[in-house]
């Protein structure tokens, strides 16, 4: 593991740029779970996600010749922003590998803090192999995301953070990309208070590190698919794998639906805004997915806030789908003149919102005389929605329910 007395040296280095995030109790999951929850909030860091950590502490080692030469990152984003800022901060030209499907929220960041952004790559890997030759092409120094001793003794100062702010932890839940911030953490914890778990999550879209640690050897896999593009990847490092073997407790896997429940349940009831990858802690909670003894004290690392707008629209929607406060309805019409108006009396009656309506009588596919009316309702929850139904039904209308 990392030696203790180098992240507490990244805690006095960065002191004076990276925030002392808050470390604060989370009531609707304690209510839900009965264990004591506390939300370590790095979505509030600065640049939006913990990975600044890292990257300052890195970047304050280099030699002036190494600044001078300027420097080169891979990412999905965070550590990107964390590397441009840092550069801007001591003066140094960056330049950063982006996978191509990276939000446009974290390119458009890291192009503001003025380094020079170059799409390459379907994943992070891709990007990562394309990085290290533009290094070697130009002579610039490469600043690794998780592989490096200084980076992940930055990402270590999280873990001070939380033991200086809450003395009775008793388990710590922390993202898994490649390991990084987990490896930092743990070495931190474990030289503190070797009796604190720490418990490291993964995406089930992006299982290699999960599958590494099960295995005790590195697995690599040849796709990721997740919601969660901070931990989306797909090559193992083995030197983190052999730090996460000897101070990790255990890991667990959460899939993209209980991701995005969690990123959900965050913006509405503790009212912050967290990127997939920053929910994985609060989604493992929320279904149980590792054994925890009531009024049982746990951290959760918030990693990041960084999480696409388009990202975030598709999962209030389905969650609103799933939650049965929407539902969407074709409903067959016989197309004569009041027709339709005698359905919106019926959803009236019925106390259900229409948000969106289409009226199709063109369609091929559709009998003589007929229509297809889609509609959106707002609707109170499933008993609200089996009502609906009910007076469509006894009103003799044919109509499925799109889900």
């Amino acid at each position: 593991m990392i030696e203790l007395r180098e992240i507490i040296q990244a805690k006095r280095l960065i002191a004076d740029v990276v925030n002392k995030t808050p470390f604060i109790n989370a009531p609707h999951l304690d209510d839900m779970t009965g264990a004591h929850v506390f939300l370590k909030k790095e979505n509030l860091q600065l640049t939006g996600a913990y990975k600044i950590r890292g990257a300052f502490n890195k970047m304050a080692s280099l030699s002036e010749e190494e600044k001078k030469k300027g420097v080169i990152a891979a990412s999905a984003g965070n550590h990107a922003q964390g590397v441009g800022y840092s550069a801007r901060h001591f003066g140094i030209k960056a330049v950063i590998i982006m996978p191509e499907a990276t939000p446009l929220l974290k390119v458009t960041g890291t192009k503001a803090l003025g380094a020079k952004v170059i799409l390459h790559g379907d994943n992070y890997d891709e990007a990562y192999a394309y990085a290290l030759k533009y290094a070697k092409d130009n002579d610039i120094t490469f600043i690794h995301p998780f592989e490096d001793e200084k980076v992940i003794a930055g990402q270590g100062t999280i873990a001070i953070e939380m033991i200086d702010e809450i003395k009775d932890l008793n388990t710590i839940l922390v993202p898994i990309g490649g390991g990084g911030l987990i490896t930092g953490v743990a070495s931190a914890i474990k030289q503190i208070d070797p009796n604190i778990r720490v418990i490291g999550v993964t995406s089930k879209g992006a299982p290699a590190m999960y599958n590494s640690f099960k295995a005790k050897k590195v697995s690599n896999t040849k796709n990721v698919k997740t919601i969660a593009d901070g931990i989306a990847v797909r090559d193992v490092s083995e030197q983190n794998l052999n730090h996460i073997l000897g101070c990790v407790d255990d890991i667990i896997q959460v899939d993209d639906e209980e991701i995005a429940t969690a990123v959900l349940f965050l913006l509405e009831r503790q009212k912050i805004v967290v990127e997939g990858a920053g929910a994985t802690g609060v989604a493992a909670v929320m279904h149980k997915k590792f054994d925890f003894k009531k009024g049982e004290n746990i951290g959760i690392i918030l990693s990041g806030g960084n999480i696409d707008v388009q990202m975030l629209s598709v999962i209030i929607e389905k969650g609103l789908m799933k939650s049965h406060r929407k539902m969407k309805l074709l409903i067959t019409l016989v197309d004569k003149p009041g027709a339709l108006m005698y359905l919106t009396d019926i959803l009236r009656d019925a106390n259900a919102n229409i948000i969106q309506i289409d009226y199709d009588r063109t369609s091929t596919k559709l009998a003589y005389g007929d229509a297809k009316i889609t509609m959106v309702l707002e609707t109170k929850g499933d008993e609200h929605q089996g009502h609906i139904k009910e007076m469509l039904n006894n009103n003799g209308y044919l109509f499925e329910e799109e889900i």
